[in-house]
């Protein structure tokens, strides 16, 4: 399923990915670091949901108590929820 999720407090504006058998897939940020979140989208690509989510959640950027790899923990918990609530 395709999600899309509005970032807050940081560079990137927007996160499109998938998840497919509790997968993540094909994550892309709109805006940010363009090096560093296209690493981050590399690197998770097919890695299980809850592992991202355990590695990625907290990650801080200069001070801001949120980052990209934040935001996208806190885009798949949100994805999940939503799952668990359809």
């Amino acid at each position: 399923m395709q999600y899309n999720y509005q970032t807050r407090g940081v560079c990137a504006r927007m996160i499109s990915f998938e998840i497919e058998d509790n997968k993540v897939r094909n994550v892309f940020f709109q805006g940010g670091c363009h090096g560093n979140t296209q690493g981050v989208s590399r690197l998770v690509e097919g890695m299980d949901v809850d592992e991202v989510i355990d590695r990625l959640k907290g990650v801080n950027c200069r001070g801001r108590g949120t980052s990209c790899p934040d935001q996208l923990a806190k885009a798949l918990t949100a994805a999940r929820e939503q799952a668990a609530n359809a």
